[in-house]
């Protein structure tokens, strides 16, 4: 005969009685016995005649370790403490829930749901939202709890980096990973911890959440009336904000906030004019970062900026292929060399850099793996200059022949700068391994980053194990 399940026996004990062994754990007393009164069944913690279900905990004391086998002898269907809470916890009536809840301010109470890990997604955001910081005290054990429950529900670790779940500055992963708009809001609750960044910058949790790109509008009108200056800079530089809140921001004149619009694809035709005319750093973001069409482009030639901080804009990889058609027609050395370097050129844009003939560029089209092979054969067959064979030595489409000829030259500043290219023949990546001299550039090399990060992978593994 198949064992009937918990809800089974619930909704078939009608007038009788449950017995709860062990200490209640996730709900208290009163919460189970409101449960059960919707099935007209009472709880217990006596073997009685009508008791038809016993719930136990995993640790029991002697005394209820003998009920225990009493009831096991009379053939009264045992469940778990857990399995019981799972299904009370499914149970809940959530509005009925979250209204007795504000009726009362029931803190204690929103702290143990907190805890209860088979609770929604959608009540648990709720509950967050309800709970009430201790912002008096620096490492309260409840706010901090609350932070483990918050990490533990949407973090996934690996067994053996269970601590991270203690961590504050796990709380910047969440805020940077979340896609819940909901949760983006109950996190801009939690205390404005600060995290350091790469061993200098530091930067806020509030201004972390405003950094995400799953923000929605009540996210972003709750950030906005924070009124915090870190915050408007990260919201300037998110390119999910609409271009109305970018145009406010904009009107802030605040260099800061103008330096984040400036990186901000997202900023429409009369911002990125306005932009042109704020300071050399905003300007030079500006042409670097943003899609540039051949209206964008008139606007810039109007406002006759400096050659220098014009030729930023050869860099930028986000140029429409007109614009680097008429950019490629100026005698601009600086410019050339910058479009010279950019990858997103085509065959024939590089071409007609080089159809030029301006010396200056060759080094930098020698450098451009976007360059065609037949041209880095005639550059390496052709120029003798240094430049160009540093240039040729970095490039990971330079051929195997030609690396090789470059390496039997002996010469350490060639050699320093083919250590980081991903192209070399292994053979010799073997040699120039061993060279102390290389070691910062080798570093950079991505065959020897996916060989460290292959063996650290197999290392966490074996851990685990």
């Amino acid at each position: 005969m198949t064992k009937q399940t918990l809800l089974e026996l619930l909704e078939a004990s009608t007038d009788k009685k449950f017995l709860f062994l062990g200490r209640e754990g996730l709900f208290t007393q009163d919460e189970i016995a409101r449960f059960l009164k919707k099935y007209d069944i009472t709880m217990t913690k006596y073997l009685e005649e009508d008791v038809a279900v016993i719930i136990e905990p995993l640790n029991l004391n002697p005394v209820e370790e003998d009920i225990s086998n009493d009831a096991y002898d009379k053939k009264i269907p045992s469940f778990s403490l857990d399995e019981f809470e799972k299904l009370l916890s499914a149970n809940i009536n959530d509005d009925e829930l979250l209204m007795a809840i504000k009726l009362t301010n029931d803190q204690a109470r929103v702290f143990r749901l907190l805890g209860n890990e088979n609770i929604s997604e959608e009540l648990f955001v709720k509950l967050l939202m309800m709970y009430q910081w201790n912002d008096d005290e620096e490492d309260n054990r409840e706010d901090r709890d609350t932070i483990m429950y918050t990490l533990k529900r949407y973090i996934d670790i690996k067994p053996n980096e269970a601590d991270l779940h203690y961590s504050y500055l796990t709380l910047r992963r969440l805020a940077t990973e979340a896609t819940n708009p909901k949760l983006l809001l109950a996190l801009i609750g939690f205390q404005n911890f600060e995290f350091l960044i790469r061993g200098k910058e530091k930067v806020t949790l509030r201004e972390t959440i405003a950094r995400n790109a799953n923000l929605d509008k009540e996210v972003i009108t709750k950030l906005v009336s924070l009124r915090d200056k870190r915050v408007d800079v990260a919201l300037a530089g998110n390119a999910t904000v609409e271009t109305a809140l970018l145009q406010t921001l904009l009107a802030k004149e605040n260099e800061q906030i103008n330096e984040a619009l400036a990186t901000n694809a997202n900023i429409d035709n009369e911002s990125f004019k306005t932009l042109l005319t704020k300071e050399d750093k905003v300007v030079q973001l500006l042409l670097l970062s943003q899609k540039i069409d051949v209206e964008r482009l008139a606007f810039i030639d109007a406002q006759a900026l400096d050659e220098a901080l014009l030729s930023t804009i050869g860099a930028n990889e986000h140029l429409d292929t007109a614009v680097i058609d008429a950019l490629i027609q100026r005698e601009h050395e600086t410019l050339l060399c910058n479009l010279a370097q950019n990858r997103t050129l085509s065959t024939e844009q590089l071409e007609a850099i080089y159809e030029k003939g301006m010396n200056a560029t060759l080094a930098c089209l020698a450098m451009n793996a976007a360059m065609p092979v037949a041209l880095l054969e005639k550059f390496y067959s052709s120029y003798e200059e240094r430049d160009v064979q540093l240039a040729l030595a970095h490039n990971p489409s330079t051929q195997e022949p030609i690396l090789r000829a470059l390496f039997e030259k002996d010469d350490l500043e060639i050699q320093r700068s083919m250590a980081s290219n991903p192209s070399i023949p292994l053979d010799i990546l073997d040699i120039l391994k061993v060279d102390m001299r290389l070691q910062n550039e080798l570093t950079k090399n991505p065959i020897l980053i996916k060989g460290y990060e292959t063996v650290l992978d197999y290392d966490k593994k074996a851990v685990q194990f």
